[in-house]
């Protein structure tokens, strides 16, 4: 049995006004549109599923509960109603994976509005598509590498990392001469004039594997590869159990303990859905080769911003790519092959 309070909020959600809260009487409240079909029969008269008809319902209740007490401001009604169906749709949507172009356009749109309406500016977020025929890889120069860290600083303030936290999906790693790649005693936190005399450095992040096993362990399917080679997260479909962080053996994902705070002026607008759009709190992050720009023809933030020239990016599928040319042409090779992962992010030295 559905309350008389409930179907009186559901029904002002369909556009009725309560003549008594506005103050108006008789109908001659111009902000008073025609009165509907009832709200409850419009939803149980209609053939649904029973998550639309919780969904539509649930959504009454919340703008209705909203209405009831607000006053005949039109503008003010309508803010509060389309803040709150936008909340209701994002809960509702489904995995990105899985999504059309029109569900992913209007995906997009929603979230472009939602931070309208929260900070007054506006966010470019893309929904683009991996391109045909491109097959992201890395390679990293070991003897060129200075542990300047600014490849590090640069992927922060790409990627909206949290600056409470001091988040950083990039880590390079400073290591004595003649102790081989022995992670187990580098200094990731160095503090120092560099390069530091008897050190060589060496930078991680995500590898981007063709054989992923961040992506075997996903109970709910939140993190996939892409045809162009990147992996990457679906932030509101991740529910931030840390298998994926668990089964990489590239220590490439990190877990946000908090809501990721960036001070307004320092938020970088042109975002990508599965990139570095604003995330919250409690799901898994990573490097995504800066989706937002790789596939826009541009370099990942920390290649631009390598002093020393030590990191490459580009097309594998393109013979006449830099990345093609350092595979022919250099002793490469990556970590932990024997795993079969098949890591997109190769190591060498001049």
């Amino acid at each position: 049995m559905i309350s008389k309070d409930f179907k009186k909020w559901f029904t002002l959600d369909l556009g009725q006004k309560d003549e008594k809260q506005c103050g108006c009487s008789g109908g001659s409240c111009d902000n008073t549109p025609a009165k509907p079909k009832d709200g409850i029969d419009q939803v149980f008269d209609v053939n649904m599923s029973r998550r639309q008809a919780f969904r539509k319902l649930t959504a009454g209740l919340l703008i209705g509960a909203g209405a009831a007490s607000a006053s005949c401001s039109v503008a003010a009604d309508d803010t509060h109603k389309e803040k709150s169906e936008i909340e209701w749709e994002e809960y509702f949507k489904g995995n990105y994976k899985l999504m059309d172009e029109g569900e992913k356009e209007n995906t997009v749109d929603r979230l472009v509005r939602s931070y309208e309406l929260r900070t007054g500016k506006k966010i470019d977020i893309s929904s683009k598509d991996a391109d045909p025929d491109v097959l992201f890889g890395y390679a990293f120069n070991i003897s060129k590498c200075q542990g300047y860290m600014d490849c590090v600083n640069a992927c922060v303030k790409e990627n909206n990392q949290d600056r409470d936290s001091e988040m950083q999906y990039i880590r390079i790693h400073e290591m004595k001469d003649g102790q081989g790649l022995n992670f187990g005693e580098a200094d990731d936190t160095y503090y120092h004039e560099v390069p530091a005399a008897g050190h060589f450095y060496m930078g991680t992040q995500c590898y981007h594997c063709d054989n992923p096993p961040c992506i075997e362990v996903c109970p709910v399917e939140a993190t996939w590869r892409e045809e162009d080679g990147l992996v990457v997260i679906d932030y509101d479909w991740c529910i931030g159990c840390r298998y994926c962080m668990a089964a990489c053996p590239y220590d490439g994902r990190r877990f946000n303990w908090n809501t990721p705070e960036v001070p307004e002026e320092e938020v970088n607008k042109n975002q990508h859905y599965l990139g570095n759009r604003l995330r919250k709190k409690g799901v898994m992050e990573k490097c995504t080769f800066c989706i937002q720009r790789s596939r826009n023809g541009d370099n990942p933030a920390c290649v631009d911003a390598c002093p020393t020239g030590a990191r490459v990016f580009g097309n594998l599928l393109d013979p006449e790519s830099e990345i093609r040319w350092v595979l022919a042409n250099k002793k490469v090779f990556r970590l932990k092959e024997d795993l079969g992962t098949e890591p997109k992010f190769w190591y060498y030295m001049d």
